[in-house]
């Protein structure tokens, strides 16, 4: 059980307290001088820490279906598409992409148990999410992970127009379990699932899913 009602990403604490701090500091400034421009600085920063906690959320997923076989979503948010690929190190592959809206929880879930294999991070640019060549130009972090079963996937953290931070904390060697913390990006992004060309897909175009709670399949038994 949760100790807190509501629980706020270990990521974004700096930024939510620093918003605080700034916020009391102008409306202590304001009763002190009495300034409207002053007071209209207290406003923002007062919307900028309130969105700041509503954006990092972080909720409770323990709780999820631990069959070995499901994969699980790594991320909140919609399917924007579902199709073939090439991949160097999967080959003939499929590739999921997810968009998250500044709505959608932003942390990243590992989806099975696995290894990770690499990762490889790429400054990039910041085009908008939801477009397409976002995935081969933006900012953005690629996890290769194996499973026990020698089945490799791929997980992409791709940052979006707004965001200018991607954390991973995956690291190569690293033996993982799902629902662990695999990273956060912050302030709009997409997630793209890579599996390989026969694993069995549950969801389609245009679906809601839920990090650690939506079934994305399987890998061929």
């Amino acid at each position: 059980m949760n100790k807190y009602m509501i629980n706020f990403a270990q990521e974004g604490k700096t930024i939510i307290l620093a918003s605080m701090f700034m916020s009391i500091l102008s409306f202590a400034l304001f009763y002190l001088i009495g300034h409207n421009i002053i007071f209209n600085i207290f406003l923002f920063l007062t919307f900028f820490f309130l969105t700041s906690c509503f954006f990092f959320r972080d909720p409770d997923r323990s709780k999820f279906n631990n069959n070995d076989i499901d994969f699980l979503s790594p991320a909140d948010g919609t399917v924007l598409y579902i199709k073939d690929i090439s991949d160097p190190d999967l080959g003939e592959a499929k590739k999921i992409a997810i968009f998250l809206s500044f709505f959608n929880v932003h942390r990243q879930w590992v989806p099975c148990n696995s290894k990770v294999v690499n990762t490889h991070y790429n400054p990039g640019k910041y085009f908008i999410a939801s477009k397409d060549k976002a995935s081969l130009n933006n900012e953005q972090t690629s996890i290769l992970f194996i499973d026990s079963n020698l089945n490799k996937f791929r997980i992409k953290q791709i940052a979006g127009f707004v965001a200018r931070r991607i954390i991973n904390h995956m690291k190569a060697d690293l033996d993982v379990k799902k629902g662990q913390n695999l990273g956060f990006i912050k302030f709009g992004s997409r997630v793209e699932i890579i599996v390989p060309h026969d694993f069995t897909i549950n969801i389609k175009k245009g679906d809601k899913v839920r990090g650690c709670k939506t079934i994305v399949g399987s890998f061929k038994s």
